[in-house]
């Protein structure tokens, strides 16, 4: 399995997670779903959403498909990174394991897709 396929189902699992283990998910988050509410919203925004995206590059044949994956992951890394300045959050191991992987699986899932794109 190449590095973008593996990034692809990195996506896909996290949003699986997130559809069948929403309040889990919350919780690793620091982001408590204290209602019904919270808890559908986390099932669809952090699950439904992300493995949507990482099934859909599993089976798709387009590079598009794993620059959509790797502009995701590293969108969520920019955040991640303003939010150091901006929100001052607590950080600990799983804040900065978090960053390494958003990197790590983004720029992985666009060097795949410009491989992919080469004739």
């Amino acid at each position: 399995m190449n590095l973008g396929r593996v990034s692809s189902a990195a996506l896909m699992a996290s949003g699986l997670a997130g559809v069948f283990m929403p309040t889990k998910v919350a919780e690793a988050l620091d982001l408590p779903a204290t209602s019904g509410r919270g808890v559908a919203e986390t099932r669809a925004g952090l699950g439904g959403t992300y493995a949507a995206l990482g099934a859909w590059a599993l089976v798709s044949r387009h590079p598009a498909a794993r620059v959509a994956v790797g502009v995701t992951w590293l969108g969520a890394a920019v955040a991640r990174l303003g939010a150091l300045a901006v929100d001052e959050p607590e950080t600990d191991t799983t804040y900065w394991a978090y960053l390494a992987a958003e990197l790590g699986l983004g720029t992985a899932a666009l060097a795949s897709a410009r491989r992919q794109g080469r004739p």
